[in-house]
């Protein structure tokens, strides 16, 4: 039950993440003024952060095949979510009050990082209580 749970865990996370990639590479255009962009450098650099998204996971899917046996996986899924919400952060708090705009974007990005490491975390909670019931 743990390892399922575990899995729903990732899951939530895996696909909010994969789905924000595809939206940004397919309407690129609709989320550019969000971070300020315009034209074509806009929309290829929304573009270009949904590629990134798509590449950063891989560690999710290889976690979410089987959590307990590719903990080093979960374990690279929550340091990169933990560096986004940090990185992001501290990206807000650099940020002068007057671009509310970008601010609301990235405090968006902030929150939705944070509860995917929320997620993240009570995956491998789940995982190492599983580990010491089965005593290893």
């Amino acid at each position: 039950m743990r390892l399922w749970l575990a899995r729903g865990c990732i899951a939530v996370v895996f696909f909010a993440n994969v789905q924000c990639a595809i939206a940004f590479l397919l309407a690129p255009e609709v989320f550019s003024p969000s971070y300020e962009l315009t034209g074509v450098v806009g929309s290829a650099t929304v573009q270009a952060m949904g590629v990134l998204f798509l590449m950063w996971n891989v560690p999710y899917v290889v976690a979410l095949w089987h959590p307990y046996h590719h903990r080093i996986s979960l374990w690279e899924a929550v340091s990169m979510q933990a560096i986004g919400v940090i990185g992001e952060s501290i990206i807000l708090a650099s940020l002068p009050e007057s671009r509310a705009v970008l601010r609301t974007s990235i405090e968006r990005f902030v929150w939705f990082d944070g509860l995917g490491l929320a997620f993240l975390l009570i995956a491998v909670w789940l995982i190492y209580k599983r580990g010491r019931v089965r005593g290893g």
